[in-house]
């Protein structure tokens, strides 16, 4: 065999060599492409659920917050009601009150109400204050007739505050007071007005 035909002969085998070895190569690369792929597209899916769960979670957490702010909307929409219904049914009963003040049927209920407090203080010397009005016609004579069925002694004040009617009695040394003004009544029956008015709006407070 010539140089030629040897140099052909070896040349040939290089390349049958080197094919092999790039058809190797090329199998591998394959293999290796098709395991990446997997890969990537098994993370893709993860990447992908991960998305979608994300979104849902944000999702239910945004409706559940306009759910929140919009029950806190109705509930103070509610509460404004509740107190606005309070607030009409003082002014009504304040209107009522006023009226009943300047009636005959009111000087009896004072003087009424004078020995009840004056009864369950158990003192001696008190003191009754009323409004400006009120001391218009209740004079310290009135006040002596009805304290001496009381075996005690009732003075009537100088001072004067302004209030709707009813009386304040205390004691000469001024320790032990008693409001029993009108004012002061509405005063107390505001909280129960408040919860009657509950049951009516919220079942749930009843």
């Amino acid at each position: 065999m010539g140089v030629k035909d040897g140099l052909s002969a070896i040349a040939n085998e290089v390349l049958d060599d080197v094919q092999k070895e790039a058809e190797a190569i090329i199998l591998s690369a394959e293999k290796q492409s098709k395991e990446i792929l997997k890969t990537e597209k098994e993370q893709a899916i993860q990447n992908y659920q991960t998305l979608i769960d994300q979104a849902k979670t944000r999702a239910e957490s945004e409706k559940r917050k306009i759910a929140s702010v919009t029950e806190v909307k109705m509930r103070n929409r509610l509460l404004q009601t509740k107190e606005g219904l309070v607030e009409i049914a003082f002014d009504k009963a304040l209107i009522k009150l006023k009226d009943f003040v300047a009636t005959e049927e009111y000087h009896t209920y004072l003087l009424n109400l004078i020995k009840e407090v004056a009864k369950g203080l158990d003192q001696k010397n008190l003191v009754v204050q009323v409004n400006a009005q009120d001391k218009d016609w209740l004079t310290q004579d009135m006040l002596d007739r009805l304290a001496k069925k009381l075996h005690l002694e009732l003075k009537l004040s100088e001072q004067n505050e302004d209030f709707i009617g009813g009386c304040k009695i205390q004691t000469l040394d001024g320790k032990i007071t008693f409001d029993s003004t009108i004012d002061n009544l509405l005063k107390e029956l505001k909280p129960t007005l408040r919860v009657k008015v509950a049951k009516i709006l919220f079942e749930e407070e009843a």
